[in-house]
């Protein structure tokens, strides 16, 4: 593994490593050291650098959304009056628990926000008593996620 202008060059252990850890987080060292057919040692020294490289940060659990009464997922197109409004906006945004993703985009819209709420009546609550009240906001375009048919990260 090296440094090459601001991009980290990986080997096949490299890879291997991580594709065991993005499939399960807390799959044990000496497990993956065993399969790979190195130390355990050489493992973490190897997580070190990819974790100080950037490649890699932290792990974490996945909520499952649903089982806490979330079952309407979409994302909404947000007109500003003025790209000085961008950095407010945001900042507005973020404190609305339901946004979950919040983008500058090219096009029509100026930001592209993921949102997850509990039913349509609560995505209409949100859109019309906090998204739309933010000063700047023009208006918005919302799309309804009917389902997710693909979740996944880059292939390493």
């Amino acid at each position: 593994m090296k440094l090459d202008n601001d991009r980290i060059k990986i080997d096949g252990i490299d890879k291997k490593i991580i594709r065991y850890l993005m499939e399960d987080a807390r799959k044990p060292i000496l497990e993956i050291a065993r399969n790979i057919g190195i130390s355990g040692a050489a493992i973490h020294q190897r997580l070190r650098k990819l974790e100080t490289s950037g490649l890699m940060s932290g792990s974490k659990f996945i909520i499952n959304p649903k089982v806490l009464g979330y079952t309407t997922m979409a994302y909404i197109g947000i007109y500003l009056d003025k790209a000085m409004s961008n950095p407010s906006a945001v900042k507005e945004l973020e404190k609305i628990p339901e946004v979950l993703e919040c983008h500058y985009t090219t096009g029509n819209w100026s930001v592209l926000i993921k949102v997850l709420c509990k039913d349509n009546e609560h995505l209409m609550q949100v859109l019309n008593k906090e998204i739309q009240q933010i000063k700047g906001v023009s208006r918005t375009e919302t799309f309804i996620s009917l389902n997710q048919q693909i979740d996944r990260q880059i292939q390493i």
